[in-house]
Parts: structure tokens; sequence; C-alpha cells
């Protein structure tokens, strides 16, 4: 167990002093280290639920802390906590031995005094309540640990009721979802694959070609190298649905990378047609092909480009369909990436919708009169969606918005589609929070 607690501190020490994603720093620590599916489960219970929770244990450590610790001080003592007051099945005891010799080991027998100290006098005196905060907004952001800059923001967006939803369901572990690839299996003859190897799955109620993981790791298995699975998120599997190929069309999907939503694509299309698929960066257009090939298809051309340049390489209106899965602040994935919640802030906000803009206009020309346009995030922020949906269509009069997207979803998601546009938030079907609108162009396709 002591083992465990030292690689979740080393993983949040990564996290912190390196600004490293936690589902990279974990994935890499669980596969170069030997450790069982009991401690794989606390160790990421423990990375994640420290993160999850940073502003609210710092709430309840602050009067307890006298003077200045040191960072790694600091991060033993916030997991340390987290695990008294949100993990029942752990004594308080084991947590404060565990803590101390982490302590000793690490520091010295006066640092393993002090953190003993400040953990029994949080013990002996409890938590301070959250009532002390009198701001309804500062009282949310720190009971879900949230920026507050980001809750009062939301509030405007949203309204606070909805914020307050959002916030507390992304402190919920994520669930794990994969999508069948239906040119070789049906969704139960997946599952009863799955269940001969010792998954429990039971079919998606959001997407009908997805699955829901209810017991072990999808990705560790034959079905998966099998190529009759993809690990995706509910919420990122619509993004087909909406652009909704044809068999014979040639689709561009910008920023491809690592090959999700393409492959997806270019099953709908029966492996037929042509997907060209673009990603800036060289080492990600191989996850692409890797991902092809594994789910055996062959419409599929990866290419390394800018899709700011995809003029340089293709002519005016040669694309039926275009899919822009935009560069965003990830807001819609803090389950996945707690991190993300404390790294960024507006002008990060400001500036990658001007990037998002600048893709929209860069490929506009690219589509053919009469074609479909879709335009996707992970984000729930407006000025990233609705406002860069807007701010193209005033520049560009000859597209308009696609008024069928409900038509083309799944009924579970159907009734949040406003104005050719799909906002899902966290709590809307437990996905991840996601954005999707459709545009299409004017004119009959030729």
């Amino acid at each position: 167990m002591s083992n465990v607690r030292n690689v979740a501190l080393d993983v949040l020490i990564d996290i912190e002093k390196k600004r490293a994603y936690s589902n990279l720093s974990l994935h890499h620590v669980i596969e170069t280290n030997e450790l069982s599916a009991q401690d794989v489960a606390l160790l990421t219970e423990l990375v994640y639920g420290t993160i999850q929770r940073r502003d609210t244990l710092d709430y309840y450590l602050q009067p307890f802390i006298k003077g200045k610790i040191e960072p790694w001080v600091h991060l033993l003592l916030r997991m340390s906590l987290y695990q008294m007051i949100y993990l029942d099945r752990i004594p308080d005891r084991a947590v404060l031995f565990e803590a101390v010799e982490i302590a000793k080991r690490r520091g010295h027998r006066g640092i393993a005094s002090l953190v003993n100290g400040i953990l029994r006098s949080v013990q002996r005196q409890g938590l301070r309540s959250l009532d002390d905060i009198k701001d309804e907004s500062e009282r949310l952001a720190i009971a879900t640990s949230h920026p507050l800059w980001l809750v009062r923001r939301w509030i405007e967006q949203f309204g606070f009721d909805e914020t307050k939803r959002m916030c507390e369901v992304n402190n919920f572990p994520p669930e794990q979802t994969a999508r069948v690839n239906v040119m070789r299996a049906t969704v139960e003859e997946v599952i009863d694959r799955l269940k001969e190897e010792g998954i429990e799955a039971i079919p998606s109620s959001v997407v009908p070609i997805g699955t829901k993981i209810t017991k072990g790791n999808a990705a560790k298995t034959n079905v998966f190298r099998e190529g009759l699975i993809t690990i995706q998120d509910e919420s990122s599997m619509l993004v087909a649905y909406a652009l909704s190929p044809n068999e014979t069309d040639v689709v561009l999907d910008c920023c491809a990378a690592p090959g999700g939503k393409t492959t997806h694509i270019a099953e709908r299309m029966n492996n037929r047609g042509r997907v060209v698929a673009l990603d800036i960066h060289d080492h990600k257009v191989k996850l692409i092909e890797q991902q092809a090939k594994r789910l055996g298809l062959s419409n599929i051309e990866a290419k390394q480009l800018d899709s700011r340049q995809a003029h340089t390489q293709f002519a005016a209106e040669t694309f039926d369909r275009i899919l822009v899965d935009a560069p965003c602040s990830g807001l819609g994935v803090i389950r996945r990436k707690p991190e993300i919640k404390y790294a960024k802030n507006e002008k990060d906000i400001t500036q990658l919708a001007n990037v998002q803009l600048n893709i929209l206009r860069a490929v506009a020309p690219l589509l053919k009169r009469g074609g479909t346009l879709v335009y996707s995030t992970c984000t729930v922020d407006r000025e990233e969606n609705e406002q860069v949906i807007a701010r193209f269509l005033a520049e560009h009069p000859e597209y308009d918005r696609d008024e069928t997207l409900a038509s083309r979803l799944p009924s579970s998601v159907a009734s949040y589609v406003d104005r050719g546009m799909l906002q899902l938030l966290p709590h809307h079907v437990y996905s991840d929070g996601f954005f999707i609108a459709t545009l299409k162009k004017k004119g009959e396709m030729t």
C-alpha cells in the first residue's frame, strides 16, 4: 500500500511541476510498474481525487498550515486528507501512518512530525464549514474545486443551477465507452466476446453503436486488438452522425489525430469513398494510420499538414463534407483531465477561438456547393462554440446553419439541438461536454 501512495505522490509531483497531463502520467506509471489491479485502482483514485478536489482540500488545510512548507509536503497533505474525507474504506490511522512513513523517507523526522501534527489536528478539530463563505459563486468554486473566474464565467453563460450541476459532475470518475465496428460485429456480439475475456459491458443508452464498459479495461482485450471496437466517448461518436457521409463521398477531416472520429466516418462509409485526414503533427499521423489498419479500413488517406494550409494541396470545392474538430480548451473533458481546470485562463480561450475561426476560414472554400461542414469541440465555452460559428457565418454569407441536425442524431440527444447546434454539458447524458455545429454551403452539389 505504501508503495502505491509513494507512486501516487510521484505522479502528483510530476503533474504539478511539469504541468503533465494526469492521464498520460498515470498511463506511463502503470505501464512501467508491476502493480496489481487493486493497486492500479487505488493509484488512479488517489491521483484523480487529489487533483479534482485540490482547492477544497486546500480550504480545509489552510487553518492548520502555519508558515511555508515544501511543495511535495503540501501534496502529501492533500493526498492524505483526500483519503480521510472521501475514501470511507481506508481508516484514518492507516492514512496517518503511511503519510508519516513517506514524510520520513522523503524528508526527515521534523517533516514527519509536521505532517503527523497537521493531520491529527484536522482529525481532532474537524473541517471548517463551507457555509463560512458568504459569496455563493465563491462557495461553489471552493466546494467543487473549480477556479472562481471559470465558475463566474459559466454562471454568466449557463446560469447558477446548470453551472452547479456541471461542476459537481466534473468530479465524478469518467466511464469507459467503446464504439462497435459494425462492419465486423454487432453490439450484442461484442458484449458476448468481451464477457469471454472477463469484461462486463452493456449497450449504450446514448448511441446505438456504443457500449458502456462496467467492469474491466476493454482496451487490453483481443476484441480491441482485432478491430471490433474503438475506445471513444459517446459524445465524440455523435460527430460522425452529424456529418452523415455517403459511401461515394470525398471527406476532409481536419485536426484528425488520433483518428477516433476519422475511423468512425470511414466505418459509416463502409470502407468506400475517400477520407482525407490531416494533422499538423507527423507522429500523430502515424496514430491515425495504426487505427485504420487495426480496424481494417483502406479508405483513409492520412497526411501531415496544418489544415490552415489545406488550400495549397486541394482545389476549391474538392470535398463533399468537411469536419473541423478544432483544437480547444478541453473544458468539457475535466472529468478525464482534471488539471485542465487549473491550467486554462480566459486569455487562452480567446486565443483558441481565433485559431478555430482561422481554420474554418481556411477550409471553407474547399467544400462543394450543397456540402456539409461540421464544427466540433470538446469544450462547453460559448466563446469557442456559438460565438465562433456566429463570427464565421457573419463573414461567409455562402453558408447557412443546417437545421436538420437533430434528425441525424440519436433520439437521446436530439432535444439538446438548437439552431443546427448541439451543446452537451457533462451532466446531460453523463458523457464528455461537447459541441457540434452543422453548416450547409448554399447551392446545388455538382
